[in-house]
């Protein structure tokens, strides 16, 4: 196997080739990304035969920033016939001796308007495809999360690539996007980004404990209030730092104050703060380092923030933002967990997420 699937936003596969020609070579594995402008999916193409599983394997998913998938590519079919497309991708997979028996089966496409024309096909299409897999004892008889997910996806009619993927090292959402509903009474559809940057960076057990009623969090460039609305549902207080006006729905919640001060010159008078989010339209370095500055006076102990993407040259900003920013904090002595990610509700921007694993007093 030599060929790795990749899926990302439409338009930037160019950042997701850079990235995944990067982490391969750091772990030793060598060849060149296949980009096909405004695709939705990178496939790198490995030069040594068995590369792809072991990237599959050693590279840490959620490493990665602008992969919302990846599986190791086990055969690729160009034309299925329309009369059975079934027999021929049961007869490659069984002739695959290091084909793992998967626990889950997907049959997605990348997320752009043409290949999501197949998603109807591909539901019609997974019971058979799922029963003819047990049969030939490519599956286990039912559905058990700790295998491998066998993926089959479909870039153009009966055209596609079918894989693998190993569990705990890949998304555990369908083609890569969590399908999560806007409320209703939500300000602005920004909360989106929020809740699912909570559902990508913080595992579901946690949420107990790090998302607990009673908190307090701070939003700098909080108006109207999309992400203040996530920490408001969840019971917490919530600092809103902007200069503009909040959704009157949050003001009466009792929740909220609301603090008409720039963002970057607001600083909190309680010592209690657990939580800074920020979704300010500003350079992504100087974002980057207040929220830097935050975590190391001990002005809060977790931040999710975003860092919008110039036109030109994103993945070099984005390395050199986040390379900057985890610097400032080696070279302070703060111990820290660092997760980035372009999330599916994101767009021109990437989210971040550092959880601060040093015990600062506020100061």
């Amino acid at each position: 196997m030599k060929q790795l699937m990749l899926y990302c936003r439409s338009g930037f596969e160019k950042e997701c080739a850079g990235e995944i020609q990067d982490k391969a070579t750091q772990l030793e594995v060598y060849g060149f990304p296949r980009v096909k402008k405004n695709s939705g999916y990178v496939v790198f193409e490995c030069y040594q035969d068995g590369d792809a599983d072991k990237l599959a394997k050693g590279l840490d998913f959620s490493a990665l920033i602008f992969a919302r998938q990846m599986f190791a590519v086990a055969a690729e079919f160009e034309a299925l016939p329309s009369d059975d497309r079934i027999s021929p991708i049961l007869a490659e997979l069984s002739e695959i001796e290091a084909f793992p028996r998967c626990g889950d089966l997907r049959i997605e496409t990348p997320d752009t308007n043409e290949a999501k024309e197949l998603l109807k096909f591909c539901r019609k299409f997974t019971v058979p495809m799922r029963q003819a897999m047990r049969g030939k004892g490519l599956m286990w008889n039912k559905d058990n999360a700790k295998k491998p997910v066998l993926h089959i996806c479909f870039v153009a009619p009966g055209h596609c690539y079918v894989g693998y993927s190993y569990p705990g090292n890949n998304s555990q959402f369908f083609m890569g996007i969590p399908r999560l509903k806007f409320p209703s009474d939500a300000p602005s559809r920004s909360t989106l980004k929020l809740e699912e940057a909570f559902h990508v960076f913080i595992p579901r057990e946690e949420w107990d404990e790090r998302l607990a009623p009673g908190m307090w969090g701070v939003d700098l460039g909080a108006c109207p209030g999309g992400w203040t609305y996530q920490l408001v549902k969840r019971s917490m207080f919530v600092h809103c730092v902007d200069n503009g006006m909040m959704a009157d729905s949050l003001m009466e919640t009792g929740q909220i104050k609301h603090h008409m001060v720039d963002g970057f010159k607001f600083e909190p008078d309680r010592k209690n703060v657990t939580w800074i989010v920020c979704d300010m339209v500003e350079k992504p370095a100087r974002v980057a380092h207040l929220m830097g500055q935050w975590l190391l006076k001990g002005w809060a102990k977790e931040a999710i923030f975003n860092l919008k993407l110039p036109m030109k040259g994103r993945y070099d900003e984005v390395l050199q933002d986040l390379e900057n920013l985890k610097m400032f904090l080696i070279e302070n002595k703060v111990k820290f967990k660092l997760q980035a990610k372009h999330l599916y509700h994101d767009r021109e921007e990437i989210t971040i997420h550092i959880q601060c694993l040093s015990n600062i007093s506020p100061h």
